[in-house]
């Protein structure tokens, strides 16, 4: 909380005082995209561009402080992001353009857009804000959830199911030794780092679903599984298949969390219901408040200081409504996973820092 006052403070006393007098008068959408900037400082991850011949690059750093600006905005369009950039002076200036004639072209913005989701650009930035400004709170819950991506291209095929080996009905035979199952993922995940496990994980586009309260809705793109913590903070996302289960991600989004800050409790509903999940999460040191999944038998029902805690989950359905509709994690006109991740974690980025000044109000 210190650092975070203090960088507000600066913000306050400093750096809009002397915006307000090289710009003209700053609108409040303005001022909030001063501040994400400032805490933000995503010019610190942009790689440095050399070249000996032919027409100077647009600066790569002007054009990641305009895709930040671009979900601060809502997640605009591209082409609605250079019409304003073009119109609106303190907009162009507060990115890193003079003129508007400055202001590259919509392909420029493609091509370095793809650059950004090749380097994980935002994914570098968002980890780091969160590493300066929460690793030294003590986090109280952890929320663990998913929501749905819908994409604009084209689902993969089904990869073909690899044949089961045929074995005899019954018991074995005195004497027969059967070869044992395969382990599952979420077993093989438990001796692996956390960059195997990401490797693992499907991210192709597919076809998911969902139930929910008893309806089961279908989309066809990509699912965004995200730990929350309280106060709508989103500490570390990651992008997978839709048709991939919820309870296959936790073990990897537990250890990226890990690596970031300290909590207590993690809370998660039944679908991430497993023995295997509940052991790695007390192996860290957290309590975990899973809701039961009876899977066709009795439920058991939480204690009442449990389901108090489990309340407290409803972090991550906020978070979900923030990112998508207030920083554009609903307008999504990029194809394929890094492209549409590199996009989901700008949302995420421009999300954190609103966040995280938050606190303070």
């Amino acid at each position: 909380m210190n650092k975070i006052s203090q960088a507000w403070a600066h913000i306050q006393s400093t750096l809009f005082p002397i915006l307000e007098a090289e710009l003209d008068p700053l609108t409040d959408p303005q001022r909030k995209l001063i501040a994400t900037l400032e805490l933000v400082k995503i010019e610190d991850f942009v790689p440095h561009r050399w070249w000996v011949l032919g027409r100077r690059p647009s600066d790569r750093v002007s054009l990641a402080r305009a895709f930040v600006a671009k979900m601060v905005l809502g997640g605009i369009t591209t082409s609605e992001l250079i019409n304003q950039l073009v119109s609106v002076r303190n907009l162009r200036r507060l990115c890193g353009w003079e003129l508007s004639r400055h202001v590259p072209s919509e392909s420029t913005f493609s091509r370095a857009f793809d650059e950004f989701a090749e380097i994980g650009l935002a994914d570098r930035a968002q980890a780091a804000l969160i590493k300066g400004y929460e690793s030294e709170r003590l986090v109280g819950h952890l929320s663990r959830d998913s929501t749905d991506i819908p994409a604009r291209e084209k689902a993969s095929p089904k990869p073909p199911k690899p044949a089961k080996a045929k074995r005899k009905m019954g018991h074995p035979r005195q004497g027969e030794v059967r070869p044992p199952k395969a382990p599952t993922l979420i077993e093989r995940q438990l001796g692996m780092t956390l960059a195997e496990m990401l490797l693992e994980l499907p991210g192709a586009c597919n076809w998911g679903a969902k139930k929910k309260c008893g309806n089961t809705s279908f989309w066809k793109g990509y699912k965004f599984h995200v730990d929350w913590a309280d106060g709508e903070i989103p500490i570390c996302g990651i992008l997978t298949s839709a048709s991939v289960i919820d309870s296959q991600v936790a073990i990897p989004l537990a250890t990226m969390s890990a690596q970031r800050v300290t909590n207590l409790y993690d809370l998660m509903d039944s679908a991430y219901d497993s023995k295997l999940i509940k052991d790695h999460s007390a192996s860290l040191g957290h309590v975990p408040i899973i809701d039961h999944n009876p899977r066709g038998g009795e439920k058991i029902e939480m204690t009442p200081a449990a389901a108090r805690r489990y309340d407290e989950r409803t972090t991550a359905e906020r978070g979900f409504s923030f990112l998508k509709e207030t920083f554009g994690g609903r307008n999504i006109r990029v194809r394929g996973q890094k492209k549409v991740r590199a996009h989901l974690m700008f949302c995420l980025l421009a999300l954190t820092a609103d966040r995280l000044l938050n606190l303070l109000l």
